[in-house]
């Protein structure tokens, strides 16, 4: 966990929600060693992949059963400390692409996510934090696309517009990924 710890503490925030959530998940970490577990009620880490094409002008959003809303992928890290791989894999699982980190071993954005009580499996998980750290992923727009039906029930390419405006959640494109459009615009152009 002390590379994790190292990557976060060596990432600049470009924002001032990144500063505050940058600051909670390094004291969160100080304070409870089982936050990689889902163990770990109150709080825990997860990684996404913010998954674009060549081009930079689209990015693939699943439908996202627990959510109900279109959302980027990801999962929880389940003691896995290399929160890059947990992105990759659960990209490549829940869109049957081949995902690739445009950065590897670069922390892309940092959030902490509000979680609300939900039943999984027929079991209740309470409210929770989730301390997620998303890396920026590239995929083949012409891959075919397979559903994960355990987890969504849809998953498509969408131009950066459309991205803005079909997920459901209010708060995750205002703070969330209007931000991820604003840097892919800005890796567009490098």
């Amino acid at each position: 966990m002390q590379k994790l710890r190292e990557q976060i503490e060596a990432y600049r925030p470009k924002c001032e929600q990144e500063a505050a959530d940058r600051q909670l998940i390094l004291s969160f970490m100080d304070r409870n060693p089982d936050c990689l577990s889902r163990s770990n009620l109150a709080a825990h880490f997860s990684a996404s992949g913010w998954i674009v094409n060549a081009r930079r002008n689209k990015v693939l959003l699943c439908y996202h059963k627990v959510y109900d809303s279109w959302s980027w992928t990801g999962g929880h890290a389940d003691g896995e400390a290399d929160l890059e791989a947990v992105a990759i894999r659960e990209a490549n699982e829940e869109t049957g692409v081949h995902a690739v980190s445009v950065h590897p071993g670069e922390i892309f954005s940092l959030e902490c996510l509000y979680v609300m009580g939900h039943e999984k499996r027929g079991v209740y998980v309470p409210c929770h934090l989730h301390l997620n750290l998303t890396y920026l992923l590239e995929a083949d727009d012409g891959e075919t696309l397979t559903i994960n039906q355990e987890e969504n029930s849809g998953v498509r390419w969408f131009t950066n517009e459309e991205a803005l405006v079909k997920p459901t959640e209010p708060w995750m494109v205002e703070r969330v990924y209007r931000k991820l459009i604003e840097r892919t615009a800005e890796e567009a152009k490098k």
